[in-house]
């Protein structure tokens, strides 16, 4: 039985004026939604050889964290539950404190609807979810909400991208921004940075975070290192291995293998965006060209011929709340999926 300690609020104001919860789908309850019933979800697992304990097990684990969560709330203080699939939908208000329930990646999908309000993120189930951006649980939640409730907690600014499209729409990205096709064809488009410009074809564009600078832009670096050794050259290791701090001012953009042909470049194939040299991207694709964010593809914006982004660093900040002796910025990165 997982029980967070209810202790009663101080009777000193707090600085919010509602509590926002923000769940996920349990396995369990995505199975159930597929397969009707729970009997039905497990007789098709178990007919799999897979186990259905395990998905039972983190399901009761994690509505008894959320149980225990819901009731340390007081009674005089607002509170909502939303699951993550309404973040879209939902109008924050300017005094909330948003508690998420759930792995990395719901921390990442929140913030990019928030407006600076700050995040306090639960790690459900700390046996199995390494949690990087997950300081809190069960255990130690009760004096942490307390804190946060009156500003005594530290937070970490998480520097996020952002995608303007001419039209009026944006998109922000927590670990990186891919600009490119939903297919395997070829992005077509023209690219430009400071005085630098050139048509390129390729198979689209990464902007990385420094949240996101250990996930998928490790492994471009990595591809090209090997590649290049493999040729005979010699490859110059980036400092700190290509990693940014979170609350960086600049991004790094890569072009996924840009093709050179008679009118196709590759010479503006990775650079350093940064407030006062942002990217900008012409669209020269017909049909299924997206702009999407942290590997989310239902996250998208439409970017066919006419459309132009303009990617740079975005006003807003996450704001991550954490423990004291424990920074987020300062802790070791991975990537957020």
């Amino acid at each position: 039985m997982v029980a967070v300690a209810n202790r009663p609020v101080s009777n000193t104001k707090v600085a919010y004026e509602k509590v926002v919860i923000v769940t996920r789908k349990t396995e369990l309850e995505e199975l159930t939604a597929r397969f009707n019933s729970v009997p039905q979800a497990r007789f098709y697992l178990e007919h799999a050889g897979q186990d259905f304990s395990a998905i039972a097990g983190a399901h009761q684990q994690y509505h008894e964290v959320f149980d225990g969560i819901r009731e340390s709330i007081p009674n005089r203080l607002k509170n909502q539950v939303i699951e993550r699939s309404f973040l879209p939908q939902y109008k924050f208000g300017e005094a909330d404190l948003i508690i998420t329930i759930g792995p990395d990646g719901l921390v990442v999908n929140t913030a990019k609807y928030l407006d600076g309000q700050p995040i306090l993120p639960v790690n459900p189930d700390p046996a199995h979810i390494d949690g990087v951006l997950l300081p809190f649980n069960a255990s130690n939640f009760t004096d942490a909400f307390q804190a946060s409730l009156h500003r005594e907690m530290p937070i970490s600014a998480v520097t996020m991208a952002e995608s303007k499209l001419n039209n009026g729409q944006s998109l922000l990205g927590f670990n990186d921004l891919f600009i490119g096709t939903r297919s395997h064809v070829s992005a077509r488009y023209d690219i430009a940075l400071g005085d630098n410009q050139e048509f390129q074809s390729s198979s689209g564009i990464i902007v990385s975070t420094g949240a996101g600078s250990t996930g998928w832009l490790q492994s471009i670096y990595a591809g090209a290192s090997s590649v290049i050794k493999a040729l005979g050259g010699h490859v110059i290791e980036p400092v700190n291995s290509g990693r940014l701090p979170w609350d960086t001012t600049e991004l790094i953009y890569t072009v996924r293998e840009p093709f050179p042909s008679k009118v196709t470049g590759t010479q503006l194939t990775f650079g350093v965006i940064d407030k006062h040299h942002p990217l900008t991207i012409t669209s020269h694709m017909t049909d299924n060209g997206v702009i999407f964010s942290d590997g989310i593809e239902a996250d998208y914006l439409a970017f066919n011929s006419g459309a132009t982004a303009t990617i740079g660093v975005a006003n807003k900040k996450a704001n991550i709340l954490c423990s004291k002796n424990h920074p987020i910025s300062e802790m070791d990165n991975e990537y957020l999926k």
